[in-house]
């Protein structure tokens, strides 16, 4: 099963790319799921469903047409489903103290518990080949950073903390119970945590193989936006990701020279090739702006066209290698660069606010630095196989 993540910046127009690449999957005859993994669901909206219709189904799969799936996850079924024992322990103590049950039932929601419940699905669909391909329309760019950290972090807490923590309460719950104002939690609480840890097994690894999970980034062609699309690319890659294209959004067309757009066209004209320098060799397509707004499934076919004419394949694997990744080695911090066509010769190196500029004769490739890694400096650069390594160090 493949799985296509879609991410960019609030307002970009990533759930109408993502149901439109749904609906040219399923035209190509793959058994397609389009998920929404945004708490600020839109997905039902972009492909116009009636609401009566739609919300009966809202936590299972709704057929829209053949081969084609959408899936809103609704975290008050996923709350009964999943999370009735943790949901229950943390109203309990949200009403002793002194909050009144419907606002205790709304804190009790915790911040991951949505994006978690999706990859539960995610998995479940992998695990049982469900589908052929499932298209991930994340939140903006935080929150979808959070989705794919989430079985990093949670790997960690459960081999680290949670064995240590569930024996200790084990052991002191009866004394403790007596003399706190609220009952500890009971085993019945970790046994719903571990068996939820024990359904998301395996899916960091499935996040991380370019064979089965890409990112594509959904931008405008804004400087703003621009700059939180470089950000994103970093911190995927940084996450072990694989970014294997980004989609310009609403490019406005050439006729529009001739209007009074042609301020803001010739300015998207300068952004779009900055973009083409930054990202290459990640190919970045650009769809045009619409005269309407794409929703329901007439529109989204007519986006569907398009993106088919950019990208006929859109499940192909074509980027298995990262075009950089960030490491520790002896100490040392290194920024390690894919350059398969660079002839070993004299590295250019220097700084450009939170980037690195490495030029090696012609070729020049700007790199997003982490924060962490925005305040070194280069010290120096070697080759290794096809792959640039420059070494950061503190200035002197």
């Amino acid at each position: 099963m493949r799985i296509l993540l879609y991410s960019g910046k609030g307002g970009v127009g990533k759930t109408s790319v993502a149901a439109a690449t749904g609906v040219q999957l399923a035209r190509l005859g793959l058994r397609t799921l389009v998920m929404s993994v945004d708490p600020a669901h839109s997905l039902a909206d972009a492909f116009a469903l009636r609401t009566g219709l739609f919300d009966a189904k809202t936590a299972d799969p709704f057929e829209v047409r053949p081969n084609l799936y959408v899936q809103e996850v609704n975290i008050q079924v996923e709350l009964k489903r999943h999370w009735r024992e943790i949901a229950g322990y943390l109203t309990t103590v949200l009403r002793t103290s002194g909050l009144g049950d419907v606002e205790a039932e709304e804190m009790a929601i915790l911040p991951g518990m949505e994006e978690l419940s999706a990859m539960l699905y995610v998995n479940q669909y992998r695990k049982q080949e469900t589908y052929d391909v499932v298209v991930l329309d994340c939140a903006p760019t935080a929150e979808s950073l959070r989705f794919v950290s989430m079985p990093t972090t949670l790997d960690w807490y459960m081999k680290h903390v949670f064995p240590m923590e569930r024996r200790v309460l084990n052991a002191v719950r009866p004394l403790l119970n007596r003399m706190s104002p609220v009952e500890l939690p009971a085993d019945s609480y970790f046994a719903n945590i571990k068996e939820l840890f024990t359904r998301l097994d395996g899916i960091d690894t499935v996040l991380q193989d370019p064979q089965v999970t890409s990112v594509r980034l959904v931008t405008n062609a804004e400087r703003m936006v621009l700059r939180e699309t470089q950000r994103a690319f970093v911190y995927f890659l940084l996450h072990g990701l694989s970014v294997d294209g980004l989609i310009v959004n609403r490019v406005l067309p050439e006729e529009a020279s001739q209007s009074f757009l042609a301020a803001s066209r010739e300015s998207q004209q300068q952004v779009l090739e900055e973009m083409a320098s930054y990202f290459a060799p990640v190919p970045v397509r650009q769809v045009p702006m619409f005269a309407q707004e794409v929703v329901g499934l007439e529109r989204l076919d007519r986006l569907a066209d398009l993106l088919h004419e950019l990208d006929p394949n859109p499940v192909a694997v074509t980027r298995t290698e990262r075009p950089y990744s960030f490491d520790r080695r002896n100490g040392v911090h290194q920024v390690r660069v894919a350059m398969p066509f660079a002839e070993k010769g004299e590295v250019g190196l220097f700084m450009k606010g939170d980037e690195l500029v490495v030029e090696v004769g012609v070729f020049r490739r700007h790199i997003g630095l982490p924060t962490t890694l925005a305040a070194l400096v280069p010290l120096r650069a070697t080759f290794e196989d096809r792959t640039l390594v420059v070494e950061l160090g503190e200035p002197t």
